[in-house]
């Protein structure tokens, strides 16, 4: 394509946008208010993402040795669940470790404990993290099966709970953001749709005059673009300060956590290339359903 040719393509772009003021305000609008939306679903989404990753990093199996075990038994059992495939990390914890454990998350009150350290009832344990922590009932399930394990604990319906609340957001939000595409990029096909039929004249004349059906469309894709962009700057501009106030009020509220926020950057540099990405796609697609179902070219 000659560079006058992309020039001409360019200012046909813009001047539409200009003739057409009030349905590019109004696609533009549309597609901000859509990019506002899916700006702070995504931010939501990804932050829950987050906290979802950081609790399903924290489930753990618990394998309760028998007592009957000595070192060899306790040796042969720690080999046999490392081989296991879904397993990520094994490692011991001596009953009188437990014991600390205990003492000490019970504060003040665990000191009735320490009258147990003559003659300690708990058992030695492998702790055991799963390499995707989905696995976790299936890796359960093989270590119970096992010779000299007295019983495994992983807080089976809590777990379970966590995966189905985590899995149902994730695919709640999924489709909500979708939704929004969709929605924007029907209202900037509409808009692009009516300039096509103010222009029915202009693109008949061409076609007399023996222009390709590229040298018709690129305008008008040009002019999809722009709204996308255009829709993208405000959205750029709320979500980005509205996550930094959120993350300057939440951030110190969770110091000492193992829960955290993401942090405002590199985060929100992703968020505003999203946002862009997006704003420039559904205004393509939006341009694109309209020519390819009206021009009929």
């Amino acid at each position: 394509m000659k560079i006058r040719t992309v020039r001409r393509h360019f200012r046909e772009s813009f001047k539409s946008l200009g003739r057409n003021g009030w349905m590019t305000f109004a696609s533009v609008s549309a597609v901000t208010v859509t990019l506002i939306l899916v700006g702070v679903f995504y931010s939501i989404m990804m932050n829950l993402n987050n906290v979802a990753k950081s609790i399903e990093e924290d489930v753990e199996i618990r394998v309760h040795v028998d007592l009957a075990a000595n070192e060899e038994d306790q040796q042969a059992l720690q080999k046999k669940i490392e081989q296991i495939s879904e397993v990520k990390s094994v490692q011991y914890s001596s009953k009188s470790e437990e014991l600390d454990h205990l003492i000490t998350s019970f504060g003040e009150e665990g000191e009735a404990f320490k009258l147990f350290e003559q003659d300690n009832p708990l058992m030695d344990v492998f702790v055991v993290k799963a390499k995707n922590p989905n696995d976790t009932m299936k890796v359960s399930k093989k270590i119970e099966e096992l010779e000299y394990v007295n019983k495994v604990k992983y807080g089976q319906e809590e777990v379970e709970k966590l995966f189905k609340v985590v899995e149902l957001s994730r695919n709640v939000g999924l489709v909500l953001i979708i939704g929004l595409l969709f929605t924007a990029a029907f209202l900037i096909s509409n808009t692009i749709k009516l300039t096509i039929l103010a222009r029915q004249k202009e693109i008949e004349i061409m076609r007399l005059v023996g222009a390709t059906n590229a040298f018709i469309r690129w305008p008008f894709f040009l002019e999809g673009l722009w709204i996308g962009i255009l829709g993208s700057i405000i959205p750029i501009a709320t979500v980005a300060t509205a996550y930094y106030y959120s993350y300057d009020y939440i951030k110190p509220k969770l110091e000492g956590h193992f829960i955290q926020v993401l942090e405002f950057t590199p985060f929100i540099y992703q968020v505003s290339a999203i946002l862009v990405l997006m704003g420039a796609l559904i205004g393509i697609w939006g341009s694109l359903m309209s020519v390819r179902k009206f021009l009929k070219i």
